[in-house]
This record gives C-alpha cells, sequence and structure tokens, in this order.
C-alpha cells in the first residue's frame, strides 16, 4: 500500500480509482462504516440526489418544511434511508463509526439535532448503501479500483459534495492530482 494510505477498515474513506467505470462508484468516495470477514458496508458520500429527506420520511414531523437532501449512499437496498450523524454523545440505535460519527436511522437523535445542535452536530441521510460480501472489497483493492485514506468529518459534513472527490485526489498529489482536473461524470448529477 502507498505510503499516506490508510489500512482498510471502519472510519476509512474509499477513493474510487479515476479508473474505475463502474456507474455505481465512478468518481466516488465511500465511508466505509463496516468491514469484517463478513463483508463491509459504508455509504458514497458526494452524491446528492434531488429529493428531499421530508419528501421520503413524511410522517418524520420535524423534517416538515426542511430543505435537506438525501444523499445516494449505494446501490444496495435503495429504499432504505440511514442517517450519519457527527455528535457530541452517542444516540441509541447508531453504529459507531470513527470521532464523534455514528450511523443509524434514530429519529430521537435527528430531532434532536434539527430543534437543538450542540456545537457542530449535524447530519446527512442516504438512501442505500454500498456493500461487499468476504473478500469482495479486499480483491477490488488488489486491482487497484480503490485508494483509502483516514476519513475527516469535515470533508463529509461540511465540504461541497461535488468537491470531495476531486479535492481527496489532488491531495494527494503527484499522478492523482491531474485527475483531479477531470469534469465531473454528468451521468452522476
Amino acid at each position: 500500500m502507498a505510503e499516506g494510505f490508510a489500512s482498510i477498515g471502519k472510519g476509512i474513506f474509499l477513493v474510487a480509482s479515476p479508473s474505475l467505470r463502474d456507474p455505481n462508484f465512478r468518481q466516488t468516495v465511500v465511508l466505509l462504516c463496516e468491514h469484517g470477514p463478513e463483508g463491509a458496508l459504508g455509504v458514497v458520500v458526494n452524491r446528492p440526489t434531488a429529493m428531499l429527506l421530508s419528501e421520503v420520511l413524511p410522517q418524520v414531523p420535524v423534517l416538515e418544511g426542511q430543505r435537506h437532501l438525501l444523499f445516494s449512499g449505494g446501490p444496495v437496498q435503495p429504499n432504505h434511508v440511514l442517517i450519519l450523524y457527527r455528535l457530541a454523545a452517542e444516540p441509541t440505535n447508531t453504529h459507531h463509526v470513527f470521532d464523534g460519527v455514528y450511523l443509524g436511522s434514530d429519529m430521537g437523535a435527528l430531532e434532536r439535532v434539527m430543534t437543538s445542535p450542540a456545537g457542530s452536530e449535524t447530519f446527512r441521510a442516504y438512501v442505500g448503501y454500498s456493500g461487499w460480501g468476504p473478500g469482495q472489497l479486499e480483491n477490488e483493492m488488489k486491482t487497484g479500483a480503490w485508494m483509502t485514506i483516514p476519513a475527516d468529518p469535515a470533508i463529509l459534513f461540511d465540504q461541497e459534495p461535488f468537491r470531495i472527490w476531486p479535492d481527496i485526489l489532488r491531495s494527494l498529489g503527484g499522478s492523482y492530482a491531474a485527475y483531479a482536473e477531470m469534469p465531473i461524470d454528468p451521468s452522476l448529477n
């Protein structure tokens, strides 16, 4: 593995190689939320959709009139909503990913973050997720489909989604920096 690249495990970003052509993952960055002998699970962090979270979860009163975009987390279970939280304390019904970032569907935490967030608390919502069976992600890594770097909450929650992939490539330097100037694949918008 190249120097500066993170080892594979939860709490890292999988950065799609410029040569990765799979339309599900072309020019994506995936936050790996779980990794083990049973496989891996993550969410694509840089693909906002045109849908609003309030349209998908109309039964949640606090979302009424809100303009929170839903992100496409991946091709698996595209009707399932997952929420990635940046919180000061772990809520119930969530899974700790890294550094105050949790994955789950705790509507109580969502309501609290929307009505009275503490400090930099926030969230992003995803439809679907990215999943790999046992050994599948490792095989993709061997073929050069993915690069890995430590995940950063600021990139997840504060950065413009369409800038995430090119900005990470630019930060890697060398031959990757040239790919940072690639136009965003129009099929991804």
